[in-house]
């Protein structure tokens, strides 16, 4: 139905899967003190503060249970930055403090991408990644964007057989079916609009960056140190266009091309998922396990026939069915860390062999962040709201044909399923607000950018072009697989970001791991 780009979040959450599962992620919070509460929302009557207020706020931290030791809270933030002094939503934020008092170089904002990912939810996690130097130096701050989690946020719909109805649905794959995806997405958005209200015209990247720089005051720095992956790359790189003096220490891992319009970034998206497919199938072709006989091309055939059977007969499982949009988010889910690659093997050998779809259903799941019957967050509505401001595609017919033809010649074994989404942004509420373009920050601090070569989700190539877009930008390349590289990658690119964070050591420009 639309290709999308889970935060890094949740590719971390497959790999902890694969190597002992969730509960040894963290260590058991202590118990909360007497006084404090679990729910750090402000009353719904608290009042907006006074104009000019939102830069003179004391950030009121409260014991929470977001990662061992966390802090949370709530600050207010413009509704619109046109107009500063009006209506005003809140941001939420959690941190762990510096773990050396007497090194302590500041906060650390970190932003696991999306975009929609909860950089609260995401604290947890990246402190099992990012340097214990760091650490020591930093209070390392995840908060969640406008719009997203925690923080005043989009909604749609409320039902879960709603949103299931939404994700599940397929139509054909021509002129005809983009009309009828209509009578799908055009409900959606209307329940969007309904239901959050004026939010929904101002998630757009910039109006986040510029959340940014509140946070960074409030914070007390006197200049942003940042770590985003992913789409939070472009929130970065959005940040040091608007506030080029106010960069301190920022690193963009898994790098998005901001000039890049928003076909061919789906263009190359779909290609960068193809290669990804063809390096699992390389090495899956070795294993007594694999689900697949034969060459490499006859196995991407059969993927391509099983997504084609599900579209015309979905496969039952329990209650539910596995749709083909399921399918594909099943199978994607898997190719953002070479670590998920025997969890798809293993969904796919139950679908092949006994007609068993239940794994992969469950795949589908975690990448949209369904549990429980219920969806844990409101991530993807807040992907559609924020892709839907930041870029849009072209819906009339010759480019809706030319955009599906191209994803296909891009990725012969999946590609055909993504196009003819372009429905949902044509009907949304609000317009778009931002266009594509380059971004030099030129005055700004060195700003690391890191690429891996065979990144599905942010192709290589993107980290290329952001660093030699930045003035100040130095390209850091890990040869590898899988989805982003610090934290996940080796020590080669581990120490060099680990000493740009802690001593300002700016590693030499283009440096490759």
């Amino acid at each position: 139905m639309l290709l999308h780009r889970p935060p890094r979040l949740i590719a971390i959450t497959l790999t902890l899967v694969i190597v002992g599962g969730l509960a040894a992620c963290t260590t058991p919070e202590p118990p909360i003190p007497s006084g404090t509460t679990r729910t750090i929302n402000p009353p719904a009557s608290e009042p907006a503060p006074e104009a000019g207020g939102i830069w003179d706020q004391t950030i009121d931290w409260v014991r929470c249970t977001t990662a061992e030791g966390a802090e949370c809270a709530w600050v207010n933030a413009p509704l619109d930055w046109a107009n500063p002094e009006g209506e005003t939503i809140e941001l939420a934020l959690a941190r762990v403090t510096a773990t050396d008092n007497s090194a302590r170089l500041g906060s650390l904002l970190i932003n696991p991408g999306g975009p929609g990912g909860s950089g609260k939810a995401f604290l947890a996690s990246a402190l099992a990644s990012i340097g214990t130097e760091v650490q020591a130096s930093f209070d390392i701050v995840g908060f969640d964007p406008r719009g997203v989690g925690d923080s005043t946020a989009v909604v749609c719909y409320t039902e879960t057989a709603q949103m299931d109805e939404f994700f599940a649905a397929t139509w054909p794959r021509t002129l005809e079916g983009f009309e009828q995806s209509l009578a799908v997405v055009e409900p959606f958005a209307q329940a969007c609009g309904e239901n959050t209200g004026p939010l929904l015209g101002h998630v757009d990247t910039e109006s986040a960056a510029k959340d940014m720089d509140l946070l960074r005051a409030l914070l007390g720095d006197e200049k942003l140190n940042y770590l985003g992956y992913s789409y939070g790359t472009a929130l970065g790189a959005a940040y040091a266009e608007l506030f080029p003096d106010k960069v301190g220490r920022m690193v963009l891992d898994g790098a998005i091309d901001p000039s890049v319009p928003a076909d061919l970034h789906e263009v190359e998206q779909a290609a960068g998922f193809e290669a990804a497919l063809g390096a699992y199938l390389d090495d899956c072709l070795t294993s007594s396990s694999c689900p697949f006989r034969g060459t490499k091309e006859q196995a991407k055939a059969q993927i391509n026939q099983f997504l084609l059977d599900v579209e015309a007969k979905p496969m039952a499982v329990g209650s539910r069915e596995l749709t083909q949009p399921l399918a594909l988010n099943g199978i994607i889910v898997t190719l953002y860390s070479d670590l998920s690659w025997p969890m798809l093997s293993l969904a796919l050998s139950n679908a092949f062999d006994y007609d068993d779809a239940a794994f992969l259903l469950e795949l589908s799941d975690i990448y949209l962040e369904r549990s429980g019957g219920e969806y844990q967050s409101n991530q993807m509505e807040a992907f559609l709201a924020i892709n839907c401001l930041d870029a849009r595609l072209a819906t009339d017919p010759a480019s809706v044909e030319a955009h599906a033809q191209a994803l296909a010649e891009a990725s012969p074994t999946i590609g055909e399923f993504w196009g003819y989404s372009e429905k949902l942004c044509e009907v949304w509420p609000y317009p778009q607000v931002l266009t594509p373009h380059a971004v030099s920050a030129p005055g700004a601090n060195p700003i690391i950018v890191v690429g891996t070569t065979g990144d599905p989700a942010t192709p290589y190539q993107g980290a290329v072009a952001l660093a030699e877009q930045l003035e100040s930008g130095v390209l850091i390349t890990f040869e590898g697989e899988g989805h982003t590289a610090y934290g996940r990658s080796n020590s080669c690119v581990g120490d060099a970001i680990d000493q740009y964070f802690v001593l300002g050591d700016v590693p030499q420009n283009g440096l490759t791991c």
